[in-house]
C-alpha cells in the first residue's frame, strides 16, 4: 500500500483538492437524512411548526395560557408578545431564544392544552367531580402558588413517563391550535416549510453531484498521471539495463509489468481517491450523526461493523494467497503467448500446433482456475453484506418501533438513523470491496518497484572521461569475463589490439565466446577482470553515450524497427542525408532490392522486419551501421545469411569505405576473414591463435581444422599429401 501511495506524492495538490471535495460531498450526503427526518417530523407531523411558543394568539388564549404559569413565567410570557388589536403577535426572536422558551414554558402550556382538549372533547364533566369542581374554582378565581406547584409536579411526573418526543409534539399541537384560532394559515406554513426543506435537499444533492463529478475528474487525472509516470520510469529503467538485468527479468515479465501491473495500479489509484478516501470520512461522519440523534441504538451499528470485519477477514484469509499467485500466472501466460506467436513458422514447420495449443491451454487454465477461485470466494462477499445490512435494518426498526411506542423517538428520527446506519455500513462495504483489488495492486506495485529499484550493473563513472582522440584503437588487456551467477569464466586472459585501418577477425567453434567478446566493447556486459581500452582510455571510465557513438554495431541477429527503410538506415544517425543512406545501402549490397520496391527507401518495414527476408534484413542492419559512419565497426557474424557472391562484393565495397576505421568481424566462414590483417582464433574462451590467414595455417592447429573443413587444399595452398590426409580425416570422422 505504501508503494501505491508513494506514487501520489507528485500530485499532492490534486489530492488535497480531492480530499476537500470529498469532505464537501460527505457533508452534503450526511445532511440529507436530517432534512428527511425534519420533513417527516416537522413538515408532516407538526404541520411545519417548529416551536411550542405560538406565533399568534387570540386575547382569550393569551390570557388562558397564564393560568398554570408562575409569576416569573408570566413576566417572561408577557415580554415575548405584543398586542395587535384583539390578538397578540410573537416578537422577532432568534432560534436559540425560541428553543430556550420552548423548554422553559413547555409544562404550563402543555397543562393548558390538556384543559382545552378536555373541554373540546367534553370529558371534563366525566372526570372526578370533586377534582373538576376544584379545577373549575381555580380557573375562575385563580390559585395560590403552592397549589399551582403541587399540581404542576403531578403533571410533570405524568409527562416524564410519556417521553420527550411525544411531549414536544403535544406542545407543538398546542401552538398549531392557537395559531389557527388567531387566523394563521397553517396549511400555507406547512407548504412553505416543505418547499423550503425540499429546495435545501435539492441544493445539497446538486452540490454533492458537482463535488462527485469533480472528484472523479481529478482522481482520473491523478491516476492517469501515475500510470504515465510509472510507464516512463519502468521504460527508462529497462532501457538502461545491461544484458545482465535483461537476463534477470524475462521479456514477458517486463511487458506484463509495463502494461497489466501498471494498469492495476492506475485503476486502484482512481478507486483509492474516490472510494477508499471517502469511506472513512462518510463512516466517521455517520457515527457522529448517529450520536447526535440520541436514539441510544449505537450498539446495533457497532455489532454490525464487528460482524462485517470478521466476515471480510475470513474471506481475505482464503483469497489472499491466490491473489499473489495470479500475477506470476499472468507472466507465464504472456511468456507462452510470446514464444508461440514469435515462433509460429517453426511451430508450423514441425507440425507442433496441437502441442503448443495444449501448452497454451495449460497456462490459460491455471490462470483461469485461480481467477475463478478468487472470484468465487469474493462472490460470497456481496450476499453476505446485503444480509448483514438487511438484518441491521430489521434490528433498527424493531428497536426503534418500541422507542416510538414509548414516546422517546419520532418516526423521522428512526428513518434518519436507518439511513446513517446504512451509510456507515456502506462505507465499510466500500473498503471491503476494495479488498478484492488491493492485494493484486499491492503485488503489482511491488513488482514495478522491483524494476524501478534495480540499478544497472553497468553505470557511468562518477566523473566520466572524454575521448581526446577518435582513432578507434581497441585494446584488450588480460580480459576475463564471467556471466552473473556463473561459476566459471567464459573468457580467459584475452589480449589483443585492433588497430585503425585494419580488420581484426574472430573465428572459432560455436559457443567459444566470440559474441561475448565483442559484446564487451560497447559495454553490453562489463569485464570481470582486466580492462578494455579505446584510444588509450578504459571504457569503464568513458561516458557510455560517448563510447557507443564511436561504435557501429551489427548484431548476430539483424533487428529492424517498424517504420520505413530510410528511417531504419537513419536509426544511428538521424541527420544522415539521402546521399549518405543511399551510399550505405550500396556498400551493404542492399540498394538493388530496395530500389526494386515500389516506394524504394520509403517502403514500410514491419515490426521486427518480418516483411523482408533474412539476407535483406542483415544487409539493412549492415547499411544502418555504415550510415552512422563510426570509428569502430563490429560485425557479429553479420554475413552468415549472405551468399558468397554478395559476401565478397560487400566486403570489397566495405574495405574502401572503412580504410581509416577499426573493423572487428566475428565470422564462421574462412572466406569472410581470409584477407583480415589480424585473425584471432578462440577455443573454449581462450585465444589459441593470432595472426594472418597464412600464419595461422602454419602454426594454429584449431584454425587449420576449421580451414580444412571449409576450403579445399588448392584454395588453402596445401600439398596433395595434405589434401589426402584431410580426406582420410573426414572419412574416419564419418
Amino acid at each position: 500500500m505504501s508503494k501505491i501511495f508513494k506514487n501520489m506524492i507528485p500530485y499532492w495538490k490534486s489530492v488535497i483538492i480531492i480530499l476537500a471535495l470529498l469532505f464537501l460531498q460527505a457533508w452534503c450526503d450526511l445532511s440529507l437524512p436530517s432534512y428527511t427526518s425534519d420533513i417527516i417530523d416537522v413538515g408532516i407531523q407538526n404541520s411545519g411548526v417548529e416551536h411550542v411558543i405560538p406565533m399568534k394568539m387570540t386575547r382569550e388564549d393569551y390570557e388562558a395560557a397564564k393560568m398554570f404559569m408562575t409569576e416569573e413565567e408570566q413576566d417572561t410570557w408577557e415580554s415575548i408578545y405584543e398586542q395587535d388589536g384583539d390578538c397578540y403577535d410573537r416578537a422577532d426572536l432568534t432560534e436559540d431564544e425560541l428553543d430556550q422558551l420552548d423548554e422553559e414554558l413547555l409544562l404550563p402550556l402543555l397543562m393548558n392544552y390538556q384543559v382545552i382538549q378536555m373541554k373540546e372533547q367534553g370529558t371534563m364533566d366525566e372526570a372526578d367531580p370533586q377534582q373538576m369542581e376544584q379545577m373549575k374554582a381555580m380557573m375562575a378565581n385563580g390559585m395560590d402558588e403552592q397549589t399551582l406547584l403541587v399540581l404542576r409536579q403531578k403533571v410533570e411526573n405524568t409527562v416524564d413517563t410519556m417521553g420527550s418526543s411525544l411531549v414536544k409534539s403535544m406542545g407543538i399541537a398546542y401552538a398549531v391550535s392557537c395559531d389557527k384560532q388567531a387566523g394563521i394559515d397553517i396549511h400555507q406554513i406547512q407548504q412553505n416549510y416543505l418547499i423550503k426543506a425540499g429546495l435545501k435537499m435539492a441544493g445539497m444533492a446538486l452540490l454533492m453531484g458537482v463535488a462527485t463529478v469533480l472528484v472523479g475528474f481529478f482522481a482520473s487525472r491523478v491516476a492517469a498521471g501515475i500510470g504515465m509516470n510509472l510507464r516512463e520510469k519502468v521504460f527508462r529503467q529497462v532501457v538502461s539495463f545491461s544484458n545482465a538485468e535483461m537476463d534477470r527479468f524475462s521479456t514477458a515479465s517486463l511487458i506484463t509489468r509495463s502494461t497489466n501491473d501498471i494498469q492495476q495500479i492506475q485503476m486502484v489509484s482512481v478507486l483509492l481517491l474516490r472510494m477508499i478516501a471517502y469511506a472513512p470520512i462518510l463512516g466517521i461522519g455517520g457515527v457522529l450523526k448517529v450520536m447526535q440523534t440520541g436514539a441510544g441504538m449505537e450498539w446495533i451499528i457497532i455489532l454490525a461493523i464487528l460482524v462485517i470485519l470478521g466476515y471480510v477477514m475470513a474471506l481475505m484469509c482464503v483469497a489472499m494467497p491466490k491473489f499473489k499467485l495470479m500475477q506470476k500466472l499472468v507472466d507465464n501466460l504472456n511468456l507462452v503467448s510470446r514464444e508461440i506467436l514469435t515462433g509460429l513458422p517453426v511451430i508450423r514447420a514441425f507440425v507442433r500446433e496441437k502441442k503448443e495449443e495444449e501448452r497454451f491451454d495449460e497456462a490459460n487454465k491455471q490462470l483461469t482456475k485461480t481467477n475463478l477461485f478468487t472470484n468465487r470466494v469474493m462472490t460470497f462477499m456481496m450476499p453476505g453484506m446485503m444480509m448483514i445490512m438487511n438484518v441491521l435494518t430489521v434490528g433498527i426498526v424493531w428497536v426503534g418501533a418500541h422507542k416510538i411506542d414509548g414516546g422517546t423517538m419520532q418516526v423521522g428520527a428512526m428513518t434518519a438513523f436507518i439511513t446513517y446506519a446504512m451509510m456507515i455500513v456502506m462505507s465499510f462495504l466500500m473498503l471491503t470491496m476494495m479488498s478484492i483489488m488491493l492485494p493484486r495492486a499491492a503485488v503489482a506495485a511491488e513488482r514495478i518497484d522491483e524494476v524501478v529499484r534495480t540499478q544497472s550493473s553497468i553505470q557511468d563513472a562518477a566523473e566520466p572521461e572524454h575521448l581526446d582522440e577518435h582513432s578507434g584503437r581497441v585494446c584488450f588487456q588480460h580480459v576475463n569475463f564471467r556471466y552473473p551467477g556463473a561459476e566459471e569464466d567464459v573468457l580467459h586472459d584475452i589480449n589483443f589490439v585492433a588497430e585503425p585501418g585494419q580488420t581484426t577477425a574472430i573465428i572459432g567453434s560455436t559457443g567459444c565466446g566470440k559474441s561475448t567478446l565483442v559484446n564487451l566493447i560497447p559495454r553490453l556486459y562489463d569485464v570481470t577482470g582486466g580492462e578494455i581500452m579505446v584510444d588509450g582510455k578504459d571504457i569503464r571510465k568513458i561516458a557510455m553515450h560517448e563510447l557507443r557513438e564511436e561504435i557501429g554495431f551489427v548484431p548476430q541477429k539483424g533487428v529492424l524497427f517498424s517504420g520505413t527503410v530510410a528511417s531504419n538506415l537513419r536509426f544511428g544517425k538521424a541527420e544522415a542525408t539521402e546521399e549518405e543512406i543511399h551510399q550505405a545501402a550500396e556498400i551493404a549490397q542492399a540498394a538493388d532490392f530496395i530500389e526494386e520496391k515500389e516506394e524504394a527507401y520509403d517502403s514500410p518495414i514491419a515490426q521486427g522486419g518480418s516483411n523482408v527476408s533474412g539476407g535483406q534484413k542483415q544487409r539493412l542492419a549492415i547499411a544502418r551501421a555504415i550510415a552512422r559512419d563510426p570509428q569502430i565497426f563490429i560485425f557479429d557474424d553479420s554475413f552468415s545469411a549472405l551468399d558468397l557472391k554478395t559476401d565478397a562484393a560487400l566486403r570489397k565495397a566495405l574495405a574502401e569505405k572503412v580504410q581509416n576505421r577499426t573493423t572487428i568481424i566475428v565470422a564462421q566462414r574462412i572466406s569472410t576473414i581470409l584477407h583480415a590483417e589480424q585473425i584471432l582464433v578462440l577455443d573454449d574462451g581462450k585465444i589459441v591463435g593470432k595472426g594472418t590467414h597464412e600464419e595461422l595455417l602454419k602454426n594454429c592447429e584449431v584454425y587449420q581444422q576449421i580451414a580444412k573443413s571449409q576450403l579445399s587444399a588448392r584454395e588453402l595452398g596445401l600439398s596433395e599429401e595434405d589434401d589426402s590426409k584431410k580426406e582420410g580425416e573426414v572419412k574416419s570422422h564419418e
